[in-house]
């Protein structure tokens, strides 16, 4: 663990206190230098873990979160994206780039409500998994129901091993 990252994190926690603020200010404020601490562990220790597993994947601040499970047929993305119609979400291929992306409804900017704690994400994402040829890519199916989305990605049969007769 890089101690100037962990020293750097508890300065920034005194100066909060010392300054009368209160600690963690919001749960972004608390985890994100815990998330840039576990990008930087997995990047040193597996430095091509980006160029295998897809483009940002455990990105900090990754929305939506993502489960990719491997089945013998298929990789299987699941994404929670509460709040949003099918409409609204949007799954993509380019250049063997699997994208999620999705706009969220802005609230009417003459909103004048005080809040006291504000947690809902109202912004457009994108988060993205570079897939190998290894995927048929022509078959790639997703279903959103109940906030869920769904994506499968079949795998190609492997190609059987021909005899070539000499001649």
């Amino acid at each position: 663990m890089p101690n100037g990252l962990i020293n750097n994190i508890k300065s920034k926690i005194m100066t909060q206190l010392l300054n009368g603020k209160t600690v963690p200010a919001s749960r972004n404020d608390f985890l994100t230098p815990f998330d840039s601490l576990f990008d930087e562990m997995i990047g040193k220790v597996f430095p091509s873990f980006e160029q295998e597993f897809g483009v940002n994947f455990f990105g900090s601040n990754s929305y939506p979160k993502v489960d990719v499970i491997d089945s013998p047929e298929a990789i299987e993305f699941e994404a929670e994206i509460p709040g949003l119609s099918k409409e609204e979400v949007s799954v993509e291929i380019e250049k063997g780039v699997l994208s999620i992306s999705g706009q969220k409804r802005q609230k009417d900017a003459t909103d004048s409500k005080k809040y006291i704690r504000k947690e809902l994400k109202r912004s457009s994402f994108k988060r993205s998994f570079q897939l190998s040829d290894s995927f048929n890519h022509e078959k790639i199916q997703a279903k959103f129901e109940n906030g869920l989305l769904l994506i499968s990605v079949p795998k190609k049969k492997p190609e059987k091993s021909k005899k070539i007769k000499i001649l």
